[in-house]
Order: structure tokens, then C-alpha cells, then sequence
């Protein structure tokens, strides 16, 4: 895998108004919170705006970290395994 654009999260942050434009053209988005794995299909089955805010934001309002794109599927957060399928 070849790293495109690398964005240092402690100087810029990405919030609930920036979901939308961060996500993209993404169909499927994949969210680790501890062992906790959340997975949302954008395109077939999109859900409500604010239930992919909370998965997907922080406590602190600001994307979880890491947050990593491959073709149209976003990870955020980190989890061994799902990293493990995803590459």
C-alpha cells in the first residue's frame, strides 16, 4: 500500500461539520471504538447523520484517530483485527 496524504490530526481537526466532506465518495465505513467494532454501508443502507457523528467522532468532537482510507472504505479508530482484514 502506497500513503497518498498524511494529515498530522493535532494541528488540523476534523469535526461534525467536516464528516461529510472528510467521508467522501466512501461507501462503507468501518469504526473501531475499543474492542468494539461499528460498520456502516453509505451506500445501501445510509444512516442518520447523527448516530455516524457519534461513532465517528471522538469525545473531544474531533475525528477518532488513526483514521485511514483504502479505495472507498474508511477505518477510524484501531483494531488489530479489522486492520488485519482491511490490508
Amino acid at each position: 500500500m502506497t500513503v497518498r496524504e498524511t494529515v498530522n490530526a493535532a494541528k488540523e481537526r476534523f469535526g461534525d461539520r467536516d464528516l461529510k466532506e472528510v467521508l467522501g465518495d466512501a461507501t462503507r465505513v468501518v469504526v473501531a471504538k475499543g474492542k468494539k467494532i461499528v460498520e456502516f454501508d453509505l451506500k445501501n443502507d445510509p444512516p442518520k447523520h447523527a448516530d455516524l457523528v457519534k461513532a465517528c467522532l471522538g469525545p473531544s468532537g474531533n475525528l477518532r484517530a488513526p483514521a485511514i482510507r483504502k479505495g472507498k472504505t474508511w477505518m477510524i479508530g484501531f483494531h488489530p483485527e479489522a486492520y488485519e482484514e482491511l490490508f
